[in-house]
């Protein structure tokens, strides 16, 4: 049993442990220093893994040697090694531009970024229900810290009613897991599959009841309609930096849609099969048109960016409500696209507002920016993938997803929609874009801070993987679709991962 499974969850808990002891907690330096080189080796290791996984298939590794399902017990699939890669990469950027100053703020930053990956990578990880309970609860703690740190009004009461929130959202999901376990005895995610087959008819009323309480929860975590209205207000009050790392944390409440009610409740769950798609469907739609009439009205570029969060989570929601592998396939494309652009622009949007004064970010006339044809040039790469323009990697996300859509009915729901909350972006963004780089009042006069080269050179790393996904989008999607496949197949996803069963039914 190889142990480089466990590193993208232990490597973030230990690093962020050390830097709270002396001399590394004595010295602002000597944290940058050790927390970016954490970030390094902490991509160097996902991406191993992901190669590992590639080419050796899925990754068990059992804690104390004790096997699943009675175990806890690591799996790192292709979708979970690729999506353990794309939070390192936006962990490293989001660690290099808080280094430009963000982490004198407050307390503990460098700590408190790293506890938050830790958590997520383990959510991504885990392969039973309560663990990923456990998961959650490391990331929101965390993210209850960051949204509040540096202080301020705004902070306090988006992070009041964020904590409240996602307090309420875990006691639901505790009544699940124990209705859950109640009914089937186990909550190791293969093993609820496996069991379910055998449940009596009298508990699969109460087993379908739990699974749409985890709909809910899960809904809660990636701001999906009606669940979505903490999200707008809580990104755009939370600092640059800890803004574009929350960017991931909508896709886990994503990703636990698809591993849920893909591999317990899938096309394979008997009476429970797709349980949760004739929800999935309405929702997908009116949250990815709510989303879009919402970055019309905004009013900061910030607000914008967070209401193009949740039109992303209403695209990867289609995704989930098609029910294929080819629609997962290309969810997953879509998502490691929206993540890192998403967590750019929110990292735009600071430099633009510390260079337009008391105007902020706000799309009103204000003073010219003292680096307005750099940051312009950044905003509009940013643009152009956001909204699914060519050449970028979200015309290639978006157009995998419409190829989805098979039948005529699904053509007709899913196009329309779809095509005008695109239309609605490219004006939302091309209107911020004209009023915040075209509408000056007064001479540019070099006045405004200028951004650091560690903050241009973090943005530049995520607008960057945009071209990349597109130049390397054959074995990208190659992959993506390896990763739907083992999610869509239980002879991958159920029982491969209980070895100890199967070879005791032999």
């Amino acid at each position: 049993m190889s142990h480089l499974a466990i590193l993208p969850f232990l490597l973030p808990i230990i690093s962020g442990l050390l830097l709270m002891l002396p001399p590394l907690q004595n010295s602002i330096q000597r944290q940058r220093i050790f927390s970016v080189a954490s970030g390094v080796v902490l991509v160097i290791a996902s991406a191993w893994l992901l190669a590992v996984t590639a080419e050796q298939g899925t990754q068990l590794y059992a804690l104390g040697n004790w096997q699943a399902p009675y175990g806890i017990v690591l799996v790192v699939d292709p979708l979970a090694s690729l999506l353990l890669l794309l939070t390192s990469i936006l962990c490293l950027a989001v660690l290099m531009y808080a280094c430009a100053g963000e982490d004198q703020t407050g307390m503990y930053y460098h700590t408190l970024i790293l506890l938050l990956v830790a958590g997520v990578n383990g959510a991504f990880m885990t392969g039973d229900l309560f663990n990923l309970f456990v998961c959650f609860e490391i990331l929101l703690i965390a993210s209850y810290a960051l949204l509040i740190h540096g202080g301020g009004k705004q902070k306090t009461q988006a992070s009041l009613h964020y904590v409240i929130l996602n307090l309420v959202g875990s006691s639901i999901f505790l009544f699940a897991l124990g209705m859950l376990y109640a009914t089937l005895g186990t909550l190791n995610i293969a093993d609820m599959a496996r069991r379910l087959h055998q449940l009596p008819s009298d508990d699969l009323i109460l087993v379908q009841a739990a699974g749409m309480m985890l709909l809910i929860v899960f809904g809660l975590k990636s701001a999906m309609l009606p669940l979505h209205f903490w999200l707008a207000r809580t990104y755009s009050s939370a600092s640059a930096p800890v803004a574009a790392m929350f960017a991931i944390m909508t896709k886990v409440g994503i990703y636990s849609i698809f591993r849920v009610h893909t591999v317990i409740f899938g096309e394979h769950a008997g009476e429970l099969a797709n349980m949760a798609q004739s929800w999935l469907w309405p929702i997908a739609l009116l949250t990815l048109a709510l989303g879009s009439i919402g970055a019309l009205a905004s009013a900061n570029l910030r607000l914008l960016t967070a209401n193009m969060v949740i039109v992303s989570v209403g695209t990867l929601l289609i995704g989930a409500a098609l029910g294929r592998a080819d629609a997962s396939a290309a969810a997953f494309y879509y998502l490691l696209h929206t993540t890192l652009v998403s967590a750019a622009m929110f990292l735009i949007a600071d430099l633009v507002a510390r260079q337009r004064g008391k105007a902020g970010d706000r799309f009103v006339a204000a003073r010219c920016m003292r680096q307005r044809d750099l940051l312009g040039g950044l905003y509009f790469i940013a643009a152009i993938a956001m909204v699914g323009m060519p050449p970028l990697s979200g015309f290639i996300g978006k157009a995998l997803l419409l190829q989805a859509a098979q039948t005529f009915a699904e053509m007709v729901w899913i196009w329309p929609v779809l095509l005008i909350a695109s239309l609605f972006g490219i004006i939302a963004l091309s209107r911020a874009g004209t009023t915040l780089f075209w509408r000056v009042s007064g001479q540019c006069n070099g006045e405004g801070d200028k951004a650091a080269s560690i903050q241009i050179l973090a943005i530049v790393l995520l607008l960057a993987c945009s071209p990349l996904l597109t130049l390397f989008a054959g074995p990208i999607t190659d992959y993506a679709r390896q990763a739907a496949d083992v999610l869509h197949d239980p002879a991958l996803s159920v029982d491969a991962l209980l070895p100890s069963l199967s070879l005791g039914a032999e």
